[in-house]
């Protein structure tokens, strides 16, 4: 696994947040609440989805409570809809890695990147953005092999 090194600039993201820990995982109840209100927002400016979190890396275990987006990015335009929230995601260097198969190979690829790929690297995690994968239409659905996703990875140089 090999990531490309992207600069972004700042997105504005309209969408609907939860609190949660992976021990406590409610990404498919937060998901399941957004998608079939995704119609609704008018301004969108890629037909994909992001799942956003924002953690403090170093201090991360299964039990800490975090703040989990789905959301998709808009237009400065779009007024926000009853039930939906507005998050700036800010300017920044992002390490972007293409994960393709299941859940649990997931969970293996942030094993990788975060044990293996991050520490031998020029960069480290900055902790004052967020984390986030994009879903376009190569996502099939959590236990697919062939299902495929973006994970971006905020980073700085050390």
């Amino acid at each position: 696994m090999k990531p490309e090194i992207v600069k972004i600039e700042k997105k504005r993201m309209l969408g609907m947040r939860m609190e949660m820990s992976l021990i406590d995982n409610r990404t498919g109840e937060l998901f399941q609440q957004f998608m079939p209100r995704k119609k609704e927002i008018k301004n969108v400016i890629s037909s994909g989805v992001y799942a956003l979190q924002q953690y403090e890396f170093n201090s991360f275990t299964p039990n800490t409570i975090f703040e989990k987006w789905a959301c998709v990015e808009i237009e400065n335009n779009q007024k926000v809809l009853d039930g939906m929230e507005t998050f700036v995601l800010p300017t920044g260097l992002y390490a972007v890695f293409v994960h393709k198969g299941t859940v649990q190979d997931f969970v293996k690829a942030m094993g990788y990147i975060t044990q293996q790929w991050v520490p031998n690297s020029i960069y480290k995690i900055d902790n004052n953005r967020p984390h986030f994968e994009y879903l376009d239409h190569t996502y099939l659905g959590p236990n697919n092999p062939l299902s495929e996703e973006e994970i971006w990875i905020p980073i700085k140089e050390k």
